[in-house]
């Protein structure tokens, strides 16, 4: 069939009830733009979801492709204990693409890790709260290029495209971690400056602006999203879209961006 829903979301583990506790309220507007995303997602009915995280195990040369029968979440690092997700592997799309980036000599490596790191779970925690049956694959970026990223996406869309089935593709990535002085990266005046941008060139769906994007200029906003949000628009390429910001914020010093691309 095709491709179906297409988001960015972000990933704090605080997003997670038992983990934010009080601290969910300060946001609010993200919590709601997730809510918002999982009944986009449901009404279209996906077979899989594909989910591009920065946090899984990350190769410098190579984007990974993380194929499990049965995947899990551990959140014990963030103090809980309590949440406990499952779900189940695409064994046909991961081997299809793996398959496909070595016919195209595309940099790219199969791996097995049940356990999923927080970019997918926290996503994953509100976006499959009705889809139960639904599977995953889960996608790394790597330090290539921006253009091989966007190379990686089309040929992800190929083979998606070539499948009886609807997917879902999710790039999971917070926006700068230097926005305030008490950010986990410290006070960067790049980090509001590359938020901004990064917000006016997907509105505007300027590909080539965000290619352009000087490399020092990103790595002093200290961000983990452009990569993952690069792959997906490699997806996206010759697909008309509209683009929907759905919350941005920034009140622990990490830019938050909730938006969906509607086909």
């Amino acid at each position: 069939m095709s491709l179906v829903f297409a988001a960015i979301t972000p990933h704090p583990p605080l997003l997670i009830p038992s983990i934010g506790k009080d601290e969910l309220r300060k946001v609010a507007k993200t919590k709601q733009a997730m809510d918002d995303l999982e009944e986009q997602l449901y009404a279209a009915h996906p077979d899989a979801i594909v989910i591009i995280s920065p946090h899984g195990s990350f190769f410098p040369d190579v984007f990974t492709i993380n194929y499990c029968t049965e995947y899990y979440s551990d959140l014990k690092q963030f103090g809980d204990l309590s949440t406990k997700l499952k779900f189940s592997g695409d064994f046909e799309l991961a081997h299809r693409l793996r398959d496909a980036t070595k016919r195209e000599h595309l940099p790219a490596t199969m791996i097995s890790e049940e356990k999923l790191d927080h970019g997918a779970i926290v996503p994953l925690y509100y976006l499959t709260r009705h889809l139960p049956n639904c599977k995953i694959i889960q996608l790394g970026f790597c330090n290539l290029d921006y253009k091989t990223h966007l190379e990686f996406g089309a040929l992800l869309k190929e083979e998606i495209f070539k499948l009886n089935k609807r997917i879902a593709v999710v790039a999971s990535g917070d926006m700068s971690h230097a926005l305030s002085n008490d950010a986990p990266a410290g006070f960067n005046k790049h980090g509001q400056e590359f938020d901004a941008k990064m917000r006016e060139l997907l509105m505007a769906k300027n590909l080539a602006g965000i290619l352009k994007m000087d490399a020092g200029f990103v790595e002093q906003a200290a961000e983990c999203g452009l990569r993952s949000i690069l792959i997906l628009l490699g997806m996206l390429q010759n697909i008309r879209y509209d683009y929907r910001e759905l919350s941005y914020e920034g009140p622990f010093g990490v830019g938050y961006l909730t938006s969906q691309f509607i086909f």
